[in-house]
């Protein structure tokens, strides 16, 4: 089966070869056919066609309008009990950071995380989890002596490896879980906690883009909320609450523009050829926001927002073509939805990680939080442009792989993260040939075992494996260690 977008949009692709650190030249014939069809994508098509009726997000139906007038009407005394996957990480550490504000409306039933054990047994001594749970045999060792030594109260249950992180997540206590663990390793602990029928507050981009065709009917299946946690589509969601079935026409998720985005695609490849090492450092550096070094390169290829393309087809429903993406380099407009009445509404606030959290965790309640409110005074102005498809050529392999649908979107995001990986392991790969050996991997996949009906877990695990071993082999990355001083 083609990838629907003639052949993988191809805009980045040579005629011979790699050159590691250099901009793109490309000559295919089909590249300006590719480019006339891109341009459509910006900007509604209206069509009603691709649309997902049971999106995973409680919006835009019946049920979901009931359910939230339901649960609004409950008043906020509420108490949850949450389990955070990914707790030393940043999504975990403003996770907590909102339960301590607000104590009597969230307790911790489990921790989990990487090897940060110092910081765990912080984390344990403070929120006392039932179950705490780390990577490896090691820094579970590690957590166990070290709250000893400080003589703090010891979890019931200290785990680790896969079987810690989904026993977390699927803790009997557990109400809803923080899935803030990155990449495809917290897809199968969202899965068995959907099947315990825990709702989900969704920090982790690869359970709907790699996860999706299986994920979306097990949200249905178990009739659970899965709740978006990062600021885009947090921004949606908020703007969808009392959206009734059919008034939604559009969705705009914003984009800050990443580290490039005052430079032109001219300026961009000259800078790759002349100053790679310059391209390198600007590349993991974010202009507004403090993230991880993965997340950094993704926003400066625009990856990140072609994933969350994907996710927002998933988790709303929209169609690729009611889909846009526009830059706006304040990052105070976080994402806006256009209803069929041509009404534009957007969700705005200051570049706060804390905010998309804390909605995730107590919709549709508004709890009173302790941070700075917006003044659009100070501000004075918001700005917002296209994307420059020719510069961030990763926007159009993102709608590519999400027409494609079925496994795709798993290879793509699989073969992303292979290629950030050793973008910033600094073995020669240049920032260019990010796109190049994503565009490759999806363009074997879709000549050979694609496949769009009856995808299961396995299918998502195994084609996940191979991108990124596809990927790791690439003559791309093999020509570019070559060429690597």
């Amino acid at each position: 089966m083609k990838i629907t977008t003639a052949a993988v949009g191809l805009l980045i692709s040579t005629a011979s070869g790699a050159f590691a650190f250099t901009a793109p030249t490309p000559s295919r014939p089909e590249l300006q056919s590719a480019t006339r069809l891109f341009e459509s994508i910006n900007g509604s098509s209206g069509t009603g066609e691709g649309w997902i009726k049971r999106p995973a997000a409680p919006v835009t139906t019946a049920e979901s309008l009931k359910l939230t007038l339901s649960k609004s009407l409950e008043g906020s005394s509420f108490k949850k009990r949450l389990s955070l996957l990914g707790s030393t990480g940043s999504i975990g550490t403003q996770t907590l950071d909102i339960v301590s504000a607000c104590p009597e409306n969230f307790e911790i039933e489990a921790l989990s995380a990487g090897t940060n054990a110092a910081l765990m047994a912080e984390q344990c001594a403070t929120y006392r989890p039932r179950i705490a749970a780390m990577a490896t045999a090691e820094a579970a060792e590690e957590l166990r002596e070290r709250l000893k030594a400080a003589g703090a109260p010891m979890p019931e249950e200290i785990l680790h490896g896969e079987e810690g992180t989904t026993a977390a997540a699927t803790a009997s206590g557990a109400d809803t879980v923080v899935t803030g663990i990155v990449g495809a390793a917290g897809l199968l602990p969202t899965i068995e906690a959907i099947k315990l029928g825990k709702d989900i507050a969704l920090a982790n981009k690869e359970t709907l883009i790699s996860g999706g065709p299986v994920i979306l009917p097990l949200v249905e299946k178990h009739g659970i909320n899965m709740l978006p946690a990062d600021s885009e589509h947090s921004a949606i969601f908020q703007c969808l609450q009392g959206v009734p079935e059919g008034g939604l026409r559009r969705v705009i998720l914003t984009a800050s523009g990443g580290a490039f985005r005052d430079l032109s695609a001219d300026e961009l490849f000259t800078m790759c050829k002349d100053d790679p090492r310059a391209v390198q450092k600007k590349a993991t550096t974010h202009p507004n926001w403090d993230m991880g070094a993965k997340i950094t390169l993704d926003s400066a290829t625009m990856m990140n927002k072609g994933l969350e393309v994907i996710e927002a087809h998933y988790l709303f429903g929209s169609s690729y073509d009611d889909i846009d993406i526009v830059v706006h380099p304040q990052s105070i407009v976080h994402s806006m939805v256009e209803t069929a009445d041509t009404s534009c509404i957007a969700q705005l606030g200051w570049a706060d990680m804390r905010l998309p959290l804390v909605y995730s965790v107590s919709w549709p309640h508004r709890l009173r939080m302790p941070y700075k409110p917006l003044d659009l005074a100070e501000l004075s102005q918001l700005t917002f442009m296209k994307p420059d498809r020719k510069k961030y050529p990763c926007i159009d392999l993102a709608y590519s792989a999400g027409r494609a649908g079925g496994t795709m979107t798993a290879v793509l995001n699989a073969a992303n993260e292979m290629a950030n990986e050793l973008f910033r392991e600094d073995v020669g790969l240049g920032f260019l040939d990010i796109p190049r050996l994503v565009e490759d991997a999806m363009e074997v996949h879709a000549k050979g075992d694609l496949k769009t009906e009856d995808v299961t877990l396995e299918d998502i695990l195994h084609y996940d494996t191979w991108a990124r071993e596809h990927v790791s082999k690439s003559k791309i990355l093999a020509e570019a260690r070559q060429l690597f001083v």
